[in-house]
């Protein structure tokens, strides 16, 4: 699921990866002191999901890799929230921005040129 090259909701999909980077950052203290996860657990959970969303941002103008890529963030946005419960609700606000921006580009391409 991408968007062809031109589009400009990339720009705006582009801009959600790198904010889920800044709340995948603000995450680490978040596990550690509210759901009292270790240190090691909680940078290398919040790094890995750091690395994931550079890449997507990184990617995304390139086509189905920065796509996939960007989708997974989402996942794993959503998938900290095992590990710190107020993530399942910041990922699902990112993750439904994603997929809302996403069809908006989407409906951008169906929509006949006036």
């Amino acid at each position: 699921m991408t968007l062809p090259a031109g589009n400009p909701m990339i720009r705006v999909l582009q801009v959600f990866l790198l904010l889920d980077v800044i709340v995948f950052a603000l995450v680490i203290p978040g596990m550690i002191q509210v759901s009292d996860r270790s240190v090691l657990v909680s940078v290398l959970s919040g790094g890995a999901a750091i690395v994931v969303a550079l890449a997507a941002a990184g990617t995304i103008h390139r086509g189905r890799l920065g796509f996939a890529l960007g989708w997974l963030t989402q996942l794993v946005g959503l998938a900290l929230g095992l590990l710190t419960p107020f993530q399942f609700i910041t990922g699902g606000v990112f993750a439904l921005l994603w997929v809302t921006t996403f069809v908006l580009g989407k409906r951008l391409v169906t929509q006949p040129s006036p």
